[in-house]
């Protein structure tokens, strides 16, 4: 009798239960994989506003071209003692490289506009990476700085885009307001753009055009009549 339950012991309960603790095994395994894969999904977002309880505004210029207007804006940013973030390009970058020091020298923030200005919204994990990669280390490079904040190209991007901006130690950063001033060269518009509802925590999407560099002193005393200070995209994150 004992030995036959032992028969049945070792033909039928112990593979049994070793069936089922590798099913449990391997269930754990992916319920985990799962989750992580979700949450890191879920967490990972673009960012359209600052702080909104607070009295900041971020300029933020994104500069792939326009390096005529530069000397223009730096001039009334240092006027009215406002920085701002400039979104710079890598080829820009890499060819305008004293306009680049300027801006750097002059107090403001410097984030990632990408290499080449393309639409990331179409391009997987691999393209993503090198646009904001080969753009970190050239600045990285140039000057001495980790850059955190990017901006893409033409607002364009995708789920592939915000997890390589994540994992290499950015933010993806959109904006509130666009003064759409490289199709609209109208100084007037481009002032309405910037002002209009105006309030603590909007990002304002700009470019080097000469119609901003004519409406930038009016902006910033529209800014300062309201009580509301121009400055680094950083700092209206808060």
């Amino acid at each position: 009798m004992k030995k036959d339950f032992k028969y049945q012991l070792y033909k039928h309960i112990i593979p049994n239960i070793c069936i089922i603790i590798m099913l449990c095994l391997v269930g754990g395994a992916t319920l985990n994989f799962n989750s992580v894969n979700v949450f890191t999904k879920k967490d990972i977002e673009a960012i359209y506003n600052g702080n909104k309880d607070s009295s900041y505004v971020s300029l933020m210029i994104n500069v792939y071209w326009g390096t005529e207007y530069l000397d223009s804006i730096l001039e009334t940013l240092n006027t009215y003692n406002v920085k701002c973030t400039f979104f710079v390009g890598g080829q820009w970058a890499e060819k305008e490289q004293e306009y680049l020091q300027k801006i750097y020298d002059s107090g403001h923030e410097i984030g990632n506009h990408g290499y080449f200005h393309k639409d990331q919204d179409k391009l997987n994990y691999d393209g993503n990476y090198t646009e904001i990669n080969s753009n970190h280390k050239l600045i990285k490079t140039l000057l001495n700085i980790d850059m955190n904040l990017f901006a893409p190209p033409s607002g364009a991007y995708n789920n592939s885009t915000l997890q390589v901006a994540s994992d290499l130690g950015y933010k993806t950063i959109m904006w509130s307001k666009d003064t759409i001033d490289w199709r609209d060269k109208d100084v007037d518009l481009i002032y309405s753009r910037a002002t209009k509802n105006v309030c603590g925590g909007d990002l304002i999407l700009m470019h080097p055009t000469e119609c901003t560099a004519k409406a930038l002193p009016k902006i910033l005393d529209y800014y300062l009549a309201n009580n509301l200070t121009a400055t680094t995209v950083t700092q209206t994150l808060g």
